[in-house]
Protein backbone atom coordinates (compact mmCIF):
# COMPACT_ATOMS: atom_id res chain seq x y z
CA UNK A 1 0.00 0.00 0.00
CA UNK A 2 1.67 3.43 -1.05
CA UNK A 3 1.86 6.37 1.20
CA UNK A 4 -0.36 8.52 -1.01
CA UNK A 5 -2.76 5.44 -1.33
CA UNK A 6 -3.18 5.67 2.50
CA UNK A 7 -3.98 8.67 2.56
CA UNK A 8 -6.39 9.32 0.05
CA UNK A 9 -8.87 7.05 1.21
CA UNK A 10 -8.31 8.76 4.69
CA UNK A 11 -9.23 12.16 3.43
CA UNK A 12 -12.19 10.73 0.16
CA UNK A 13 -15.05 11.00 2.65
CA UNK A 14 -14.13 14.57 4.40
CA UNK A 15 -13.51 16.09 0.67
CA UNK A 16 -16.57 14.88 -0.90
CA UNK A 17 -18.57 15.92 2.30
CA UNK A 18 -19.35 19.22 0.20
CA UNK A 19 -20.52 17.98 -2.90
CA UNK A 20 -22.30 15.15 -1.53
CA UNK A 21 -24.97 17.81 0.42
CA UNK A 22 -24.32 19.74 -2.75
CA UNK A 23 -26.60 17.14 -4.46
CA UNK A 24 -24.49 14.00 -4.99
CA UNK A 25 -26.17 12.46 -1.98
CA UNK A 26 -29.61 12.80 -3.84
CA UNK A 27 -28.58 11.53 -6.79
CA UNK A 28 -27.08 8.70 -5.00
CA UNK A 29 -30.31 8.10 -3.13
CA UNK A 30 -32.72 8.73 -6.53
CA UNK A 31 -30.58 6.44 -8.19
CA UNK A 32 -29.70 3.69 -6.22
CA UNK A 33 -33.14 3.30 -4.84
CA UNK A 34 -34.23 1.25 -8.03
CA UNK A 35 -31.41 -1.04 -7.94
CA UNK A 36 -33.07 -4.87 -7.18
CA UNK A 37 -32.08 -8.50 -7.22
CA UNK A 38 -28.32 -9.02 -7.25
CA UNK A 39 -26.24 -5.98 -7.64
CA UNK A 40 -22.34 -5.65 -8.07
CA UNK A 41 -20.93 -2.50 -7.52
CA UNK A 42 -17.17 -1.75 -8.96
CA UNK A 43 -14.86 0.96 -7.09
CA UNK A 44 -17.19 0.68 -4.03
CA UNK A 45 -14.36 3.16 -2.37
CA UNK A 46 -14.92 3.80 1.12
CA UNK A 47 -18.81 2.54 0.70
CA UNK A 48 -20.69 5.82 0.15
CA UNK A 49 -23.38 4.14 -1.96
CA UNK A 50 -24.29 1.78 0.76
CA UNK A 51 -27.11 4.08 2.73
CA UNK A 52 -28.93 4.16 -0.90
CA UNK A 53 -29.80 0.52 -1.27
CA UNK A 54 -33.32 -0.82 -0.99
CA UNK A 55 -34.46 -3.69 0.41
CA UNK A 56 -35.35 -4.86 -2.96
CA UNK A 57 -31.91 -5.97 -3.00
CA UNK A 58 -31.23 -9.22 -2.47
CA UNK A 59 -27.47 -9.97 -2.70
CA UNK A 60 -24.92 -7.06 -2.82
CA UNK A 61 -21.65 -7.35 -3.84
CA UNK A 62 -18.95 -4.60 -3.77
CA UNK A 63 -15.47 -4.29 -5.57
CA UNK A 64 -12.79 -2.63 -4.62
CA UNK A 65 -9.28 -3.45 -5.71
CA UNK A 66 -7.24 -0.50 -3.71
CA UNK A 67 -6.41 -1.86 0.08
CA UNK A 68 -6.60 1.41 2.08
CA UNK A 69 -10.08 1.70 0.38
CA UNK A 70 -11.45 -2.00 1.15
CA UNK A 71 -10.30 -1.58 4.48
CA UNK A 72 -12.49 1.35 5.20
CA UNK A 73 -15.48 -0.24 3.60
CA UNK A 74 -14.98 -3.35 5.76
CA UNK A 75 -15.58 -1.27 8.72
CA UNK A 76 -18.59 0.29 7.42
CA UNK A 77 -20.52 -3.17 6.78
CA UNK A 78 -21.59 -3.69 10.73
CA UNK A 79 -24.12 -1.16 10.39
CA UNK A 80 -26.21 -2.65 7.71
CA UNK A 81 -28.64 -4.90 8.13
CA UNK A 82 -27.70 -6.61 5.07
CA UNK A 83 -25.54 -9.13 3.76
CA UNK A 84 -22.55 -7.46 1.67
CA UNK A 85 -19.61 -9.21 0.13
CA UNK A 86 -16.57 -7.28 -0.34
CA UNK A 87 -14.61 -8.53 -3.26
CA UNK A 88 -10.81 -7.16 -3.75
CA UNK A 89 -10.72 -7.22 -7.56
CA UNK A 90 -10.44 -4.56 -10.69
CA UNK A 91 -13.71 -3.34 -12.81
CA UNK A 92 -11.27 -5.03 -15.65
CA UNK A 93 -11.47 -8.64 -14.59
CA UNK A 94 -14.97 -9.44 -12.14
CA UNK A 95 -14.26 -13.03 -10.23
CA UNK A 96 -17.83 -13.61 -10.83
CA UNK A 97 -20.43 -15.50 -13.29
CA UNK A 98 -21.38 -13.94 -16.50
CA UNK A 99 -25.07 -13.23 -16.98
CA UNK A 100 -25.63 -13.21 -12.88
CA UNK A 101 -26.30 -9.69 -12.01
CA UNK A 102 -29.70 -7.76 -12.30
CA UNK A 103 -27.82 -4.41 -11.80
CA UNK A 104 -24.32 -3.15 -11.94
CA UNK A 105 -23.09 0.24 -10.09
CA UNK A 106 -20.68 2.57 -11.10
CA UNK A 107 -20.01 5.76 -9.08
CA UNK A 108 -17.47 8.10 -9.95
CA UNK A 109 -15.43 5.01 -11.28
CA UNK A 110 -15.12 4.82 -14.95
CA UNK A 111 -13.19 7.88 -14.70
CA UNK A 112 -10.46 6.29 -12.93
CA UNK A 113 -10.39 2.93 -14.24
CA UNK A 114 -7.79 2.03 -16.00
CA UNK A 115 -9.05 0.76 -19.12
CA UNK A 116 -12.96 1.73 -19.47
CA UNK A 117 -13.17 -0.36 -22.03
CA UNK A 118 -12.65 -3.58 -20.65
CA UNK A 119 -14.67 -2.78 -17.15
CA UNK A 120 -17.67 -2.10 -19.65
CA UNK A 121 -17.19 -5.35 -21.12
CA UNK A 122 -16.86 -6.91 -18.05
CA UNK A 123 -19.95 -4.87 -16.34
CA UNK A 124 -21.83 -6.49 -19.86
CA UNK A 125 -20.43 -9.77 -19.39
CA UNK A 126 -21.64 -9.89 -15.51
CA UNK A 127 -25.23 -8.68 -15.99
CA UNK A 128 -28.17 -10.89 -17.51
CA UNK A 129 -29.71 -9.80 -20.72
CA UNK A 130 -32.14 -7.36 -19.90
CA UNK A 131 -29.58 -6.44 -16.76
CA UNK A 132 -29.17 -2.90 -16.07
CA UNK A 133 -26.04 -0.43 -15.41
CA UNK A 134 -26.74 2.46 -13.01
CA UNK A 135 -24.38 4.73 -13.59
CA UNK A 136 -23.02 8.82 -12.19
CA UNK A 137 -20.16 9.67 -13.58
CA UNK A 138 -18.09 13.38 -14.35
CA UNK A 139 -17.05 13.54 -17.88
CA UNK A 140 -15.95 15.29 -20.60
CA UNK A 141 -17.46 18.65 -21.22
CA UNK A 142 -19.57 19.65 -23.81
CA UNK A 143 -18.50 23.26 -24.04
CA UNK A 144 -15.30 23.14 -26.16
CA UNK A 145 -13.53 25.80 -24.00
CA UNK A 146 -14.01 23.64 -21.07
CA UNK A 147 -12.88 20.44 -22.37
CA UNK A 148 -9.43 21.78 -23.51
CA UNK A 149 -9.28 23.05 -19.82
CA UNK A 150 -9.71 19.03 -18.88
CA UNK A 151 -7.21 18.17 -21.56
CA UNK A 152 -4.72 20.70 -20.68
CA UNK A 153 -4.63 19.71 -16.97
CA UNK A 154 -6.06 16.19 -16.90
CA UNK A 155 -2.48 15.06 -16.19
CA UNK A 156 -2.36 17.20 -12.82
CA UNK A 157 -5.87 16.14 -11.95
CA UNK A 158 -4.63 12.19 -12.29
CA UNK A 159 -1.35 12.91 -10.38
CA UNK A 160 -3.84 14.55 -7.10
CA UNK A 161 -6.80 12.35 -7.44
CA UNK A 162 -5.33 8.98 -7.62
CA UNK A 163 -5.68 8.28 -11.43
CA UNK A 164 -8.60 10.42 -12.33
CA UNK A 165 -9.17 11.40 -15.86
CA UNK A 166 -11.01 14.33 -15.89
CA UNK A 167 -11.84 14.75 -20.16
CA UNK A 168 -13.27 10.67 -20.60
CA UNK A 169 -16.14 10.50 -22.60
CA UNK A 170 -17.87 8.23 -21.05
CA UNK A 171 -21.30 7.97 -22.35
CA UNK A 172 -19.54 7.57 -25.94
CA UNK A 173 -17.62 4.24 -23.86
CA UNK A 174 -21.07 3.00 -22.84
CA UNK A 175 -22.94 2.85 -25.96
CA UNK A 176 -19.55 1.26 -27.56
CA UNK A 177 -19.80 -1.76 -24.88
CA UNK A 178 -23.14 -2.50 -26.54
CA UNK A 179 -25.78 -0.81 -23.69
CA UNK A 180 -28.72 0.72 -24.83
CA UNK A 181 -28.88 4.48 -22.95
CA UNK A 182 -32.62 4.70 -21.40
CA UNK A 183 -32.56 7.42 -19.03
CA UNK A 184 -30.19 10.12 -18.94
CA UNK A 185 -29.32 13.18 -16.29
CA UNK A 186 -27.06 15.73 -17.32
CA UNK A 187 -25.80 18.04 -13.59
CA UNK A 188 -22.53 19.56 -12.45
CA UNK A 189 -20.74 18.06 -9.51
CA UNK A 190 -20.65 21.07 -7.41
CA UNK A 191 -18.67 22.14 -4.81
CA UNK A 192 -15.78 20.45 -7.53
CA UNK A 193 -13.71 21.92 -9.55
CA UNK A 194 -14.56 23.08 -12.83
CA UNK A 195 -12.81 20.59 -14.92
CA UNK A 196 -14.58 17.66 -12.81
CA UNK A 197 -17.63 18.98 -12.38
CA UNK A 198 -19.78 17.90 -15.33
CA UNK A 199 -21.90 14.83 -14.46
CA UNK A 200 -24.30 12.06 -16.29
CA UNK A 201 -26.58 10.67 -13.79
CA UNK A 202 -28.47 7.80 -16.06
CA UNK A 203 -29.43 4.02 -16.58
CA UNK A 204 -28.10 1.81 -19.53
CA UNK A 205 -29.46 -1.88 -20.92
CA UNK A 206 -27.93 -4.71 -21.45
CA UNK A 207 -29.94 -5.82 -24.27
Amino acid sequence: MSLSGRLFAAIYDSVLAGTEKAGLAAHRNALLSTAAGRVIEIGAGTGANLPYYSDAVSELVVCEPAEPMARRLERKLASFGRPIRVVRAPAENLPVESASFDVAVSTLVLCTVGDPQRALAEIHRVLKPGGRLLFIEHVRGAELRLARWQDRLNFLNKRIAQGCNCNRNTLASIAAAGFTLITLDRDQLRKAPPIVRPLVVGVAVRP
